[in-house]
């Protein structure tokens, strides 16, 4: 089943300039406005912002089950970078490597 990237996240250095800025840029609101994490609907796609982020942007995709899509890109070649980690209300997310070195994530719904 094809998936699509429904979240993209970019790491930002200043997040209230790089608020302005994706505010001016989306034209919408951020509907989650944190110390972690800013996030911004458009449609049926998620754009965040994470003040921490070290690399990026990464494109997110939703599965099922995180733990059995981990299992299946480790076998096809991925490293695993984050293991399966709740970021509030039950959200899981995971992240990879492929083999350049691009990080990809995953996200399960609670």
């Amino acid at each position: 089943m094809a998936k699509s990237i429904d979240l993209i996240v970019y790491p930002v250095k200043d997040a209230d300039k790089a608020k302005r800025i994706y505010t001016q840029f989306l034209g919408v609101e951020p509907y989650v406005d944190g110390p972690y994490y800013i996030g911004y609907r458009v449609g049926a796609q998620e754009v965040g912002l994470d003040p921490n982020g070290k690399v990026g942007p990464i494109g997110y995709v939703d599965v099922d089950d995180i733990e059995s899509e981990l299992a299946s890109l480790k076998e096809a070649g991925a490293d695993i970078v984050q293991e399966p980690k709740d970021v509030g209300g039950g959200l899981l997310v995971a992240q990879i490597k492929d083999v350049n070195g691009n990080v990809l994530g995953l996200r399960q719904q609670a």
